[in-house]
């Protein structure tokens, strides 16, 4: 890919940190969507929840990459944190879609966050794109943060929602707060262990995106998940054997719900996601094991 602008909304979060190293290692200039005043050009000001965005500074954009939104993990899930995910998303999407599709010139493609929560849990049954929505808070959520996006495509600019998994890295989401207990020898399987846990390294993550941001044919929803989902007992064990801890501890579910809340459904549920279209676009993981993906973390 040649040099490109490229702007990015939630670029202080986990996978958006690791897409702006990324991009500006390679040479590419990366505008970062701020909440305060730019120090530079570098800086694009912006208010999700107020659904501001200053559009002129998006100008000259050969994609936009938005990954706002606070953290699904981050608290338990009351009224108040519950509407806060949903409005840092929702607003902040419409916002953003609206702005890009005000400019003369829009970018060519726009890649807007997603999770595979949108298909509820699954059970045994492996979901693909072609999977329709399930039920609850997060089904409801990443339909409505998808179709947010709506202006954008009426404007005529390349779509494409990724659908993101549990990302394996160190530095957050749910594997940072996962690493410390099990190298500690306190992991262990969560609830009976058999729902499935969709996973993808934060390497392949980022890669995924720039490969859907260069290819100019894609568009649409696509998981971002290793391509063999593994049970929750199955991830425990990899976990012990490439730490070299004991997993001796099993977390009871109703424990989960006593602690967590909701959120315990989400831990609980199991979602057996695989990535069927981004392995039908040419995509090669280069962490597609679980053990792999841990390491690389």
């Amino acid at each position: 890919m040649e040099r490109s602008r490229i702007a990015v909304a939630g670029a202080s979060g986990l996978i958006g940190s690791a897409l702006v190293r990324s991009l500006a290692a390679d040479g590419h200039e990366v505008v970062r969507l701020v909440r305060r005043a730019p120090r530079d050009g570098s800086e694009v000001r912006w208010d999700p929840e107020r659904q501001r965005v200053d559009a002129g500074g998006l100008a000259g954009c050969d994609a936009v990459v938005n990954l706002a939104g606070a953290g699904i993990g981050d608290r338990r899930w009351t009224p108040e944190y519950k509407r806060l995910i949903r409005d840092s998303r929702v607003l902040g999407t419409a916002a953003l879609a609206e702005a890009v599709a005000s400019l003369d010139v829009p970018p060519r493609v726009f890649v807007n966050g997603s999770a595979i929560g949108i298909y509820g849990d699954t059970g045994d049954r492996a979901a693909d794109e072609d999977t329709p929505p399930g039920d609850g808070f997060l089904p409801s959520l990443c339909v409505e943060w998808e179709e947010a996006a709506a202006p954008v495509q009426e404007a005529g600019v390349r779509t494409v929602f990724v659908r993101t998994g549990l990302v394996v890295a160190r530095g957050g989401g749910a594997w940072g707060r996962l690493f410390p207990l099990f190298k500690a020898g306190l992991g262990g399987r969560m609830g009976d262990g058999r729902q499935y846990w969709s996973y993808i390294a934060l390497h392949d993550e980022v890669a995924a995106i720039r490969h859907l941001v260069d290819h100019g044919t894609l568009s649409g929803p696509f998981n971002l998940t290793a391509p063999r989902p593994l049970t929750n007992r199955e991830v425990t064990e990899a976990m012990g054997r490439v730490l070299r801890r004991p997993t001796p501890f099993a977390v009871p579910a109703p424990v989960l719900r006593t602690v967590l809340g909701e959120m315990a459904g989400e831990v609980l549920g199991s979602l057996r996601v695989v990535p069927s279209r981004l392995l039908e676009s040419g995509f090669t993981f280069a962490f597609p094991g679980i053990e792999d993906a841990i390491r690389a973390a």
